[in-house]
């Protein structure tokens, strides 16, 4: 305990630290060496009024409650808490209310200041257990700071307008078990998340947008899932018009195609002794203006002997041009004679790329109309299991959500 004039020092400074102003005084403060702990006890006049929280009518002080702890940033590196009793009013018209405080946002045991401090600490280690050791809090305190940051974030967020969006699955737990997210892909934001990767997920995610932005929607990017065009053509109006194919995508199908037509004919190569295919997996993973000098080497000993892979290569590589393409017609002409070319090929595994492609062609070649990909949806997927693997992965599927919100969102979290 401290005491004399010091005590009547420490009240002020400590007043001037947790920034009260009246009717709030710094009755107490004490030291234990032993726990490294200040504890400050505040407390107000007798006879003050209070406003009730629901009207803000100022009305006298009915009772108080038993008294409460907040933590408040550490001061020379002992814990500080803060300790009162809150008062209750009597409202006429809302009954017995607890007051608002001006140092701790209702329902939090942690003072503004102190909750500031928290998401900062929180967005730049990117990781709730590191967050854990330098605030010196439980898994539950710091996971009830992001709970309530996000909660935040979402009453605070404006409704805005979200032209281009992109919705794609992530994979919450091993096997099939999917979450479906939404993107605003002009401020790189996770907007709704929904369980599952089906039609009605789908659905449920492009739902949670306003329906004056699902209104200001002109394209959508997603990958060729089914699922997720039925659902866009149940939410957004004219989704005809509007969805696009993800090229990326696209391409990382034929690019697997490759592979297969590769691993086939190595297998039927060194049946007969020659192995020239062993070792070259990534050239033909590797477009040609990204192949190493080694690769290069490798890519042209092995593309003139007119192998099949080289032959899927090229037709891949040919792919590509589709989407430099000027206008969704004249990538609709070059799709045609490129379909024409590889559906004349023994490549089986290049046709059935052809064929799905031409089943979504008019989706496909809508990207020369709308210009977007889900490059921004991919980022965030890698950021988003990231963020799952340092804190060590996420048993509970809202939890989850609630950290993709909290680093993803966009939103306003920190408590004014």
């Amino acid at each position: 305990m401290i005491s004399g004039s010091a005590a009547v020092q420490d009240r002020e400074l400590y007043q001037q630290i947790l920034g009260l102003k009246s009717p709030w005084t710094v009755s107490e403060v004490s030291l234990s060496l032993e726990q490294q702990q200040v504890d400050v006890f505040v407390e107000h006049p007798g006879g003050t009024k209070f406003c009730c929280p629901e009207c803000d009518q100022s009305l006298p002080c009915y009772d108080h409650t038993a008294e409460r702890q907040w933590r408040h940033l550490d001061s020379c590196q002992f814990k500080t808490i803060l300790h009162a009793s809150i008062p209750r009013v009597d409202c006429p018209t809302h009954g017995v209310k607890q007051v608002n405080v001006p140092w701790a946002q209702k329902g939090s045991r942690f003072t503004i200041l102190f909750e500031r401090f928290a998401v900062e600490v929180l967005l730049a280690t990117q990781n709730v257990k590191g967050a854990m050791g330098i605030l010196r809090t439980k898994w539950d305190q710091t996971w009830s700071i992001v709970e309530r940051a996000v909660a935040r974030g979402k009453a605070r967020k404006q409704t805005r307008p979200v032209p281009h969006v992109g919705i794609d699955e992530k994979a919450f737990l091993k096997g099939q078990n999917y979450i479906t997210l939404v993107y605003d892909l002009d401020h790189s934001t996770v907007e709704a998340i929904s369980d599952g990767n089906d039609t009605e997920a789908g659905f449920q995610a492009l739902s949670a947008l306003s329906e004056t932005q699902l209104q200001s929607i002109e394209a959508i990017a997603m990958d060729m899932s089914p699922a997720y065009v039925k659902a866009a053509k149940q939410a957004i109006p004219l989704a005809e018009t509007k969805i696009v194919h993800d090229r990326f995508h696209i391409m990382q199908i034929a690019t697997k195609a490759v592979d297969k037509v590769r691993r086939t004919e190595h297998r039927e190569l060194v049946k007969e002794g020659d192995d020239r295919l062993s070792k070259t997996k990534y050239v033909w993973l590797t477009s040609q203006e990204n192949l190493s000098e080694k690769q290069r080497t490798v890519f042209e000993s092995t593309f003139d002997l007119q192998l099949k892979t080289g032959k899927a290569w090229a037709f891949k590589e040919m792919l590509r041009d589709l989407w430099g393409q000027d206008s969704a017609a004249t990538a609709t002409t070059y799709f045609q004679d490129w379909y024409k070319r590889v559906i004349h090929t023994n490549l089986e595994p290049m046709k059935s790329v052809a064929r799905s492609i031409k089943e979504r062609l008019d989706h496909v070649v809508s990207y020369c109309t709308h210009r977007i990909t889900n490059g921004v949806a991919e980022g965030m997927n890698s950021k988003i299991m990231s963020i799952k693997r340092r804190v060590g992965g996420f048993r509970n599927r809202n939890n989850f959500k609630t950290a993709i919100f909290f680093y993803c969102g966009g939103l306003s979290l920190y408590p004014q």
